[in-house]
């Protein structure tokens, strides 16, 4: 609800200076002082503010270029846009041209009642809330009231140009914000063409094209200040300079963030992405602390692990003869080499996990209707309540305008208007689902390849990780296992491959939505994030799914095991360890999600630091302007924001969608998010130039994908515990197979092991004499172990599955759906109890809305009375009726 009224420097001081007509001018003085270091954000004469800089480079052959800036310029000031060129001879590299513009207040006066922009006609008398029970708990936390809410509250209303005495206008060079204005003259300069009058072309036209061709080098508005000293004048408001003390350092991570001053800055886009990664943040502190106590039980719980004390037996898992994991080059192995394993996937699987995937089903659900409260209630706040995403679709992006020359007639506004017809229409949409579908089933193959890998080099590190006489089958040292070689390397470079791939699904996702040829930068940029999500939502989370969901899960038995291209391709499909899939789940997703964020924030935050440092060094010289300094940060593109939240919403799918194979993951990205905000912070203040002020009242798109990842969670997480978990065989055979009437899981590993008798493997299959261990005894040992449910060799019907097989099934059945039936309920139950918008923020909308009403009703009667009686006085006619006559008739009609 609150508007920026921000007193920029040399505002009204210079105004009255002016006017007075005195010879000897104060703000010249400053003027004088400030031209002499160049840092500032006025033209020379100190009064009028820079909106907005152009660059260019005076190329050799750039005799066409100059034509387009001719001509470009001339436009900019037909539309009554003012400018003034910096020489490239005052510039740092000699080489740089700098257009200084200025919007005069005609112009923004124009296109603030054009774009319907709101601005504040009285100042808000409703008090802000009740104070907080125990708020003296939370004073570390915040930060200085100034800082928390730069400007007070106002009534607004959309901007009129003919009811210019009902707004609060104090200074007209101060009334409209550096972000507003900076807005509107984005608007013209998007818009303005740059052909001659005589040759309408309608593809020459905007500031964008003009950057794509290289006419222009870059265009931005200008940042307030340094950011790491304030302005050099005490009256103008250094606001960067506030962010980044109380925001963009790291010290400041346990502190508030000052969502008000951020959307008065950068504008309500950005503002609402930083106030979703704060509550984001938060949010995850209450999935990490579960998380902790989850992992925390299964330490504790470590000596209770009968199963796998069972494995490190050497009575027990020491005698047990497992058979060959591949063909030729592995060999017989003994159970008790997968002891250390057995270990750590208990840390992991355990009895608590289960309580915590259903846990995590629930905060997913809490976690989006919190969010919507906390949307609601910035709404409010920034006065974005009646903000409809309709007045962008007014905004067509001039890229629609420029490529679809077919016109007709909008039955809504009834004039014309471009569009694209329905066929050429279905034939992008056809080539570009087409191409969405070719890149991710290259995704598919990559991941396939990586399963190959897997399958060929098992056999490579078995054979190299032969035992000897005096240690372990299978064991270098005491901890690798040629399932962890190839686990761990595989894993490696499966994020390889991602990151490869990642660098060219930017580039086609963009064309492809370029080729689109959207009509609204909102429907371009919806357009994109589909795009993008599909291909890293294959991209990141393949491995991740067939681990959980293929890997074991048809593999066959000893002599009639299943392969991957047939029995020929000799590539035998993966088994599972005898402890369980999911610790090799865990390390899957701890290699991707870990080394993604590592990756992020290296080339976020530790690249840019040289660069930072350099242009600091520039930026103590006196001579270095504010244009020069701002020119050499980095360009803030209209897809930055899209690139953060992709980051964010590809972690929240691994803490949601496996979340079950690792509890401690959303600790990882608590941590990560909490380094995340100060460095995007950072980012913000000190590495780019300042964004066009951009308006949004919801993140968009990702709202949805964050609701579909939510309702696949559950049933990711029920298979997970179900398929992936050894938990419901341990379960079964806790409460229905172990012998004896004490319920005790002694003796689990002997039962979930089926015998095969060693003879009838067949030659192809059978181990090679060199692969052989010293210790394996044909004579003795005639038969080899197997993880599965079949009945023994000798059986009337051997090898096939027995019925504690299909017990187990059903069991795992019936847990998916009770677990998904148990989450979705409380799901619905949370998201039907919580409403979307607080009972107070209705009020207070009711309550605004009455009196903005009334206010206006009083304002436009107030008028009515005066343009009456002024025509009463100055020209009364005969036969007219009176002022309080027709005022008497207006009350009743009112």
């Amino acid at each position: 609800m609150s508007y920026s009224m921000e007193e920029e420097c040399n505002g009204q001081s210079h105004n009255n200076s002016i006017e007075d007509g005195g010879t000897q001018l104060p703000g010249h003085t400053e003027t004088d002082r400030l031209q002499q270091n160049k840092d500032t954000v006025f033209f020379r004469d100190g009064v009028r503010r820079i909106d907005f800089i152009l660059s260019y480079l005076d190329d050799k052959d750039g005799e066409k270029k100059q034509e387009r800036r001719r001509e470009f310029e001339a436009n900019l000031k037909k539309a009554g846009l003012e400018l003034e060129t910096e020489d490239k001879s005052d510039s740092d590299d000699l080489k740089t041209y700098f257009l200084k513009i200025h919007a005069p207040w005609e112009v923004l006066a124009t296109y603030a009642d054009v774009l319907k922009i709101k601005v504040p006609f009285k100042e808000s008398d409703i008090p802000h809330g009740q104070d907080v029970p125990l708020e003296w708990l939370s004073r570390p936390f915040r930060l200085p009231e100034k800082v928390m809410r730069p400007q007070p509250d106002y009534f607004t209303s959309p901007f009129d140009k003919d009811k210019i005495d009902f707004f609060l206008i104090k200074n007209q060079d101060t009334f409209f914000p550096p972000s507003t204005r900076n807005r509107i003259v984005y608007y013209i300069l998007s818009r303005c063409p740059y052909h001659k009058e005589d040759r309408k072309e309608t593809d020459k036209k905007g500031i964008k094209r003009l950057l794509n061709n290289g006419t222009y080098t870059s265009a931005f508005p200008l940042h307030d200040c340094r950011y790491w000293e304030r302005n050099t004048n005490e009256q103008c408001e250094s606001e960067r300079y506030h962010l980044y003390k109380n925001w963009a350092r790291f010290l400041c991570f346990y502190k508030e963030q000052p969502l008000n001053l951020i959307r008065k800055y950068y504008g309500e886009k950005i503002g609402i992405y930083f106030a979703w990664l704060g509550f984001y943040t938060e949010m995850l502190f209450f999935a990490a602390v579960m998380g902790v106590i989850c992992f925390t039980y299964g330490v504790l719980s470590y000596d209770d692990n009968l199963t796998s004390k069972e494995i490190c037996d050497p009575s027990i898992g020491g005698s047990t003869v497992m058979c060959p994991l591949c063909d030729k080059k592995c060999s017989y192995w003994k159970l008790n080499s997968t002891c250390l394993s057995s270990w750590q996937s208990h840390l992991f699987d355990n009895e608590g996990t289960v309580f915590f995937a259903m846990f995590m089903g629930i905060w997913v659900t809490l976690f989006l209707e919190f969010w919507k409260r906390r949307q609601a209630q910035l709404e409010y706040e920034w006065d974005l309540v009646d903000f409809e995403e309709e007045q962008q679709q007014l905004q067509i992006r001039p890229e629609f305008e420029t490529k679809c020359t077919d016109q007709r007639l909008n039955r809504i506004t009834q004039e014309m208007e471009p569009y694209l017809p329905l066929p050429k229409k279905c034939g992008r949409f056809c080539l570009s689902g087409v191409t969405v579908l070719f890149w991710m089933l290259l995704i598919v193959a990559c991941i396939t390849g990586v399963i190959v890998y897997r399958l060929a080099v098992y056999a490579a590190f078995a054979s190299i990780m032969k035992d000897s006489p005096t240690k372990k089958i299978h064991l270098v040292g005491s901890l690798i296992t040629p399932q962890l070689a190839t686990s761990v390397t595989a894993s490696f470079i499966n994020f390889i491959i991602i990151m490869i791939l990642n660098f060219f699904y930017e580039r086609v996702a963009i064309w492809i939505t370029d080729m689109e040829i959207p009509k609204t930068h909102l429907e371009y940029e919806n357009k994109l994030t589909m795009k993008m999500f599909l291909f890293q939502f294959v991209n990141y989370y393949s491995s991740c799914f067939y681990v959980a969901f293929f890997k074991g899960k048809f593999v066959g038995y000893p002599g009639n095991y299943t392969y991957m291209f047939g029995k020929y391709s000799r590539l035998r499909n993966e088994e599972c360890d005898p402890g369980g899939c999911l610790i090799e789940l865990t390390t899957q997703l701890v290699i991707v999600m870990t080394g993604k964020q590592v990756c992020g924030n290296i080339q976020e935050a530790l690249l840019p630091l040289l660069r930072n440092w350099w242009c600091s060094r520039k930026a103590r010289k006196d001579q270095y302007s504010r244009w020069e300094q701002d020119h050499d940060l980095q360009n803030f593109s209209q897809l930055g924001l899209f690139y953060e939240y992709l980051e964010m919403v590809i972690q929240f799918g691994f803490i949601t969608l496996f979340v079950a194979s690792f509890p401690l993951a959303p600790l990882l990205a608590l941590c990560n998010n909490i380094l995340e905000v100060r460095v995007d912070a950072w980012k913000f203040t000190t590495q780019f130039r300042r964004p066009v002020a951009a308006k949004a009242h919801n993140i968009g798109a990702w709202q949805e994908i964050l609701n579909v990842v939510a309702i696949l969670s559950v049933v990711t997480n029920a298979f997970i515990m179900a398929f992936t978990s050894d938990m419901i065989p341990r379960l079964v055979y806790l409460y229905a197979y172990h012998p004896g009437s004490e319920a005790t899981m002694s003796g689990y590993i002997n039962n979930s092991l089926s015998v095969y008798d060693i003879s009838q493997i067949p030659l192809l299959s059978m181990p090679e004499e060199g692969a052989i261990p010293a210790w394996f005894n044909s004579s003795f040992i005639t038969t080899c172990r197997y993880r599965d449910y079949r009945y023994p060799p000798g059986h009337q019907r051997q090898y096939s599955h027995t019925m504690q097989f299909w017990h187990i099934l059903a069991a795992k059945l019936a847990f998916i759906i009770i677990m998904e039936h148990v989450v979705f309920v409380v799901k619905f139950f949370v998201a039907w109890l919580i409403p979307d918008v607080p009972s107070e923020v209705k009020a207070r909308i009711k309550r605004e809305r009455y009196l903005i009403q009334e206010y206006l009703h009083n304002y436009e009667v107030e008028k009515l009375k005066i343009q009456l009686s002024q025509s009463f006085i100055i020209e009364p006619k005969p036969g007219v009726c009176t002022a309080t006559d027709m005022h008497d008739v207006l009350s009743e009609c009112l």
